[in-house]
């Protein structure tokens, strides 16, 4: 199955968390495409340090509810602590199962596709370097392979 996973991080050296999370990612999988790396203002002007995110596409033989389980595992590796009561603050690493395959999954823990995708350049810009041609969202059918600049993001470079 292809599933796409958008990554963050805006705690550390940012760019190293990135790096060490795909590295750790390549065991759940083929990693067939990495995006550029992009820089963004954390949402809701939150007084916390901006973020670097990035995309990736992985081939896996995993079911979406186990992927996802080994994406929040390796958060927890990297020092992800989330707070109980939902506050989205400052992070080592964030990683969202952003697609899985054409899927439509809305389970306890699991939407997919991710709710917020259509709407946050953030993720749509990185996701865009990776998705194969003619992907499309399983919903609302909007393209995926391409996707409008924003000035709120920032193209820093590519994975190394």
């Amino acid at each position: 199955m292809v599933a796409y996973l958008g990554l963050g991080s805006n705690l550390g050296d940012r760019q190293f968390e990135l790096d060490r999370a795909i590295r750790a990612l390549t065991k759940l999988g083929r990693v067939e495409a990495v995006s550029s790396s992009y820089e963004s203002k954390p949402e809701g002007g939150a007084a916390q340090p901006n973020y670097i995110n990035a995309a990736l596409r992985l081939e896996t033989d995993l079911g979406a509810q186990p992927l996802l389980s080994e994406c929040l595992n390796v958060e927890r590796l990297q020092g992800r602590v989330r707070p109980t009561y939902g506050s989205k603050g400052p992070r080592t690493i964030d990683i969202d199962l952003l697609l899985y395959g054409f899927e439509v999954i809305d389970e306890p823990g699991l939407i997919v596709p991710h709710p917020a995708l259509l709407v946050r350049p953030f993720v749509r810009i990185p996701l865009a370097d990776v998705a194969l041609p003619g992907l499309r969202h399983p919903i609302s059918g909007e393209a995926l392979d391409r996707c409008v600049q924003d000035a709120t993001v920032r193209r820093l470079g590519g994975w190394c």
